[in-house]
């Protein structure tokens, strides 16, 4: 249900503040960089003392936090839709500037990208994922009322390629996955290996998984205005026919291909259709 808190701000010229988040500095000891956790606590949090809540962390936490905290109360106004959850939002690291920091820890290789300047560093996802699983997840789960047989993950772009590392590498690290626009294509469709080197591996995938992309995602581009590259549609609906393909038991898996939508724009309505296909209420 809808918070009955005040929506007022403070004023005075103070920014604006979204209710209910927090904010935590949770340093990485491998690495020695410093990253910040954004909390987002449900509304019924602080009501109801004994209740836990489904966990739901995000990538990007600059953008993806404030969208999906405001489509998830949002979703809610007119009553129950999606149900409740923890948001964390998985912020860049201090000091590194958004793309540097998403370069190097959402991606699978230091085979790169055409697009990155000389010198731009890739390839530390397996490092990040050590740091989310020993560090994040205990932290957050010590400190939170989260049910911890549901922790969700999302991300877009690269970080829907960070969410099929983890998905082929540490499935069980989430139960679902919301998997926007990935970046397949990265390093001579890196992720296809891995999916084959994951089936000769394994007779089953635990996990429900919601995969989106917008229908101008296409190589060309759908858009003169934003020419694409990559054909990122095809890529994932090969992704899926692959999944599918493995009839693997546990496996719930739908994917979508989101019409009049591109790579910036499709965002906040593959959040929304994620939220609906993981957390009905």
């Amino acid at each position: 249900m809808p918070s009955s808190r005040p929506s007022w701000q403070e004023g005075g010229g103070r920014p604006y503040a979204i209710a209910d988040t927090e904010v935590w500095d949770v340093p990485d000891p491998l690495s020695g960089r410093l990253y910040q956790l954004f909390i987002g606590l449900p509304p019924s949090y602080s009501d109801q003392s004994g209740r836990r809540y489904p966990v739901l962390y995000v990538t990007d936490a600059d953008y993806g936090f404030p969208v999906l905290m405001r489509i998830g109360h949002r979703l809610n106004v007119e009553g129950p839709a999606v149900e409740e959850f923890l948001l964390v939002g998985l912020s860049y690291a201090k000091g590194d500037t958004g793309m540097a920091s998403r370069r190097r820890d959402y991606t699978p290789t230091s085979g790169g990208s055409p697009d990155a300047p000389p010198g731009a560093v890739h390839g530390g996802g397996a490092a990040y994922m050590r740091y989310l699983h020993e560090q994040v997840l205990p932290w957050v789960a010590t400190r939170y009322r989260t049910d911890e047989e549901r922790r969700l993950f999302l991300g877009h772009s690269y970080g829907g390629l960070l969410g099929m590392q983890i998905l082929f590498s540490q499935p069980d690290m989430f139960t679902g996955y919301v998997i926007g626009s990935p970046s397949l294509w990265y390093d001579d469709h890196e992720m296809v290996r891995r999916e084959i080197a994951y089936a000769a591996a394994h007779r089953d995938l635990r996990a429900q998984v919601y995969m989106y992309v917008g229908e101008r995602e296409v190589a060309g581009g759908g858009d003169p205005r934003r020419p694409n590259r990559y054909g990122m549609v095809a890529d994932m609906l090969a992704m899926r026919r692959a999944l599918d393909g493995r009839r693997y038991p546990s496996l719930r898996l739908r994917a979508e291909v989101l019409e009049d939508e591109d790579h910036l724009s499709v965002a906040p309505r593959g959040f929304t259709r994620g939220l609906k296909y993981l957390l009905p209420d």
